[in-house]
């Protein structure tokens, strides 16, 4: 579904294997044991560059990888044959995310920003260190787009021209010399381009519940865009990509029932058929350099699961011996003999392995702190409950180690950003640092959650600080029926758009929860709609559509901003936010402070001077966690 996302996450997609499993040794249950935040951010973390057939370099076979662990990301290769990292970049400062390894050499692509801006700029290192910028200059952001099938060429997106409108550019790749390869007058959302350069795809949104792919044949003299998606009523289209051989487009649909279903578009015929359609939404769809595999994945209740298809035979790889979780980042090697992946758990964070197709993989890197018994690690359950209105809601509950009967613990209500996002399984330091320290987490995803079809997506629709909050407020007695679980001690937390409805349940059903943990939340909708970058100008629809345009829709928008009834909060608050945020902005979380003090309520402020939207520091996510738990510790 096409979504516009205020939190996203240091998000990578995560795919779950069907029938994999872990042997789990039936010992002793260790003595439970807490650890501080900083144990629990001293993991490191990993993540690969963008899907293409350059992950593993052409000189030795090693993984390009992004790390954290000086602190800051920077770039690795990553040995295969026995894990070792060698550095590659040394910034102290701003985070270095790879792409690419080049064809034939070490050179390799990478992006970064201005600490949090998310004005990112393309870079490219040679193997002796030297760097250049091939998106330079002020205020305008880039991305990597892909490679072309000859490898003579690469293609970067940029909205240097028009802030509103990300172009299209191919770059040589000995040279560096560019040219425009489309000049995106409309201001649409780029989404993919073919491995031969022949065929472009943007995305248009003409509402959160309806959009359009279109298409354009830059061999052509008038190149066109050609709308490929028509159709009657609202219906969500994106582009997946396209096939290696560039003959075909990949894209998904939810024309034809509640979830998003893969469809191709023969680009020559216009034929179209249906790839795969599940009773959950298709995720994504890859390919092999070569073509050879199928890999995709399928969002299965907060879980994705993975299929690898050999289009040669026809028949399914099997993937054997993967600890249980949920894959991520498939990659394969230059001969498409072997892939990488990584491999997410509730209980260890993402972690890399390598494996020879039909071998058993092995991990190359260990990112849990040595420190951490991953046994004392808790494993989430998927649960749902009844709302106010008789709609079943899902969510993942952490369960303390030592919560019983007899020692029922106090909750948090964790509410995801978005609008429109899902908290799904995987690793989180930060929720695993509060449920070791005794809290119990619910990650609801409440109506208007992705991932459930798209009636219940768009439920909250111009009802946001009411219907989505109803399911949050009506979360807390179904907390205070399990019995390891007090009921008298529940508090609410999230981040962004979760941050919002932090404010908005102590503002608005300011008995609801006992304290609250507002994360770089919207406090007023006005500004924030009225303050919209402009290369978010393409969501602006769907933004709107779903929120309301604050031209016409200001009464209803003054009515649910928490900012402008913050008279109502009577409950300790913590706020947390970065001074660099470009869409949650610091006056929000300065005015809301302000004003909550004046009532003489107890409010906690931590304020980053060095990160945007999300904390991507480790020393910063470290205070903000020791911050939430102190926080908690004293008022819940």
């Amino acid at each position: 579904m096409t979504k516009f996302y205020l939190l996203g996450a240091i998000s990578t997609l995560s795919l779950a294997l069907i029938g994999c499993s872990e042997e789990r040794i039936a010992e002793e249950t260790p003595t439970h044991e807490t650890y501080s935040a900083e144990q629990f951010f001293q993991t490191t973390s990993y993540r690969m560059g963008s899907a293409g057939p350059y992950a593993f370099s052409f000189i030795n076979n090693d993984l390009l990888v992004s790390s954290d662990q000086t602190g800051v990301y920077n770039a690795y290769r990553l040995d295969i044959s026995n894990g070792e990292l060698k550095t590659l970049t040394q910034s102290s400062d701003r985070g270095v995310y790879v792409e690419s390894w080049f064809p034939t050499d070490d050179r390799f692509i990478y992006q970064q920003d201005g600490n949090g801006d998310e004005l990112t700029h393309v870079f490219v290192m040679s193997p002796e260190g030297d760097v250049t910028d091939l998106t330079p200059g002020e205020g305008h952001k880039a991305g990597f787009a892909g490679w072309s099938s000859n490898a003579e060429s690469f293609y970067i997106y940029s909205n240097e021209r028009d802030g509103a409108a990300f172009d299209l550019y191919r770059y040589d790749t000995q040279t560096y010399s560019r040219s425009m390869l489309y000049e995106n007058e409309e201001g649409l959302d780029l989404g993919g381009v073919s491995d031969d350069g022949r065929w472009v795809v943007y995305v248009r949104n003409n509402s959160n519940s309806d959009s359009d792919l279109f298409l354009i044949d830059l061999v052509s003299a008038e190149r066109k865009l050609l709308n490929i998606t028509p159709h009657r009523g609202n219906v969500e289209h994106s582009a997946m990509g396209f096939t290696p051989d560039s003959k075909k487009l990949i894209y998904s649909t939810n024309e034809y029932g509640e979830f998003s279903q893969a469809w191709t578009l023969e680009l020559e015929t216009g034929r179209r058929e249906v790839l795969i359609a599940e009773d959950w939404d298709v995720m994504y769809v890859g390919y092999s350099p070569s073509g050879r595999y199928q890999v995709s994945g399928v969002n299965n209740d907060a879980s994705t699961h993975v299929t690898m298809l050999d289009l040669e035979s026809g028949q399914e790889v099997l993937l054997e011996n993967i600890p249980n979780g949920d894959l991520a980042q498939v990659r394969f090697n230059r001969d498409e003999s072997a892939i990488a992946f990584g491999l997410y758990r509730d209980t260890a964070p993402y972690d890399i392995y390598h494996m020879s197709l039909g071998q058993d993989p092995s991990r190359l890197t260990n990112a849990l702190n040595p420190t951490i018994n991953a046994e004392l690690m808790v494993e989430g359950e998927v649960v749902r409950f009844e709302s106010y209105d008789g709609l079943q809601i899902p969510g993942i509950l952490y369960q303390p180690r030592d919560a019983t009967a007899e020692n029922p613990v106090p909750a948090l209500v964790w509410v995801h950003g978005g609008p429109g996002g899902q908290s799904r399984k995987g690793y989180s330091a930060m929720i695993q640092h509060l449920v070791n320290n005794g809290y119990a987490v619910y990650q609801i995803n409440n109506r208007g959650s992705s991932g459930y079809g798209k009636t219940f997506y768009h439920l909250d629709d111009l009802k946001h600080g009411e219907a989505d909050l109803g399911d949050v407020v009506a979360s807390r007695a179904f907390l205070g029926s399990y019995e390891w679980i007090d009921g008298g001690r529940v508090g609410i937390i999230g981040g962004s758009y979760g941050g919002y409805m932090v404010a908005a349940a102590l503002a608005f059903e300011p008995e609801a929860f006992d304290v609250g943990i507002n994360i770089f939340g919207v406090t007023n909708w006005l500004r924030t709609l009225e303050s919209i970058p402009p290369w978010w100008g393409a969501f602006r629809t769907s933004l709107y559509a779903e929120l309301g345009d604050p031209a016409t829709d200001a009464d209803r928008l003054t009515a649910i901003s928490p900012l402008f009834h913050a008279e109502n909060i009577v409950k300790p608050l913590l706020v947390v936010q970065g001074a660099n945020d470009p869409r949650v902005l610091q006056v929000e979380s300065d005015e809301l402070v302000e004003k909550v003090r004046a009532n003489n309520v107890h409010v906690e402020y931590v304020l980053f001077e060095d990160e945007g939207h999300g904390f991507r520091k480790r020393v910063n996510r470290i205070t903000a966690s020791e911050a939430y738990l102190q926080f908690l510790d004293e008022y819940l």
